[in-house]
């Protein structure tokens, strides 16, 4: 939680409870916008938290099973703020039935700045004076 001094049993007296999204994830199709959006913020740990929460929503225990890792260490290296090796994630990956896929970025100004950069003119070579 953002504020370390609210508790769920403060939430639950304002008649509020914990979001939790493995509660919404409830397609493949969902699933795997929900990790993508967690790709495009290009941060380990908020990826991490999403296939936690994915992991979740699936069964953390056959999800654990499925990529041979036990059940505590798979809830700790993907728990938020985590940094989880590459491995575990690809592992994890599996387990759901995805794969991490590179595409290129198609955006209109990183488009024209690679362009243009490599559209550069060399410098001409300087020619030395006759002495």
């Amino acid at each position: 939680m953002a504020n370390p001094n609210i508790t769920s049993a403060d939430l639950e007296a304002m008649g509020l409870k914990v979001f939790d999204p493995a509660e919404y994830i409830t397609s493949d199709e969902a699933a795997v916008a929900y990790i993508n959006e967690a790709l495009a913020e290009n941060d380990a740990a908020l990826l991490a938290s999403a296939l936690g929460d994915v992991a979740r929503a699936r069964g953390m225990t056959e999800i654990a099973k499925g990529a041979g890792i036990a059940r505590e260490s798979l809830y700790k290296a993907l728990r938020q703020n985590s940094q989880p090796r590459m491995e575990t994630i690809t592992r994890v990956l599996t387990a759901l039935g995805l794969r991490l896929v590179v595409e290129p970025i198609v955006e209109p100004a990183t488009a024209l700045v690679k362009k243009k950069k490599a559209s550069k003119p060399k410098a001409a070579p300087v020619k030395a004076r006759a002495a």
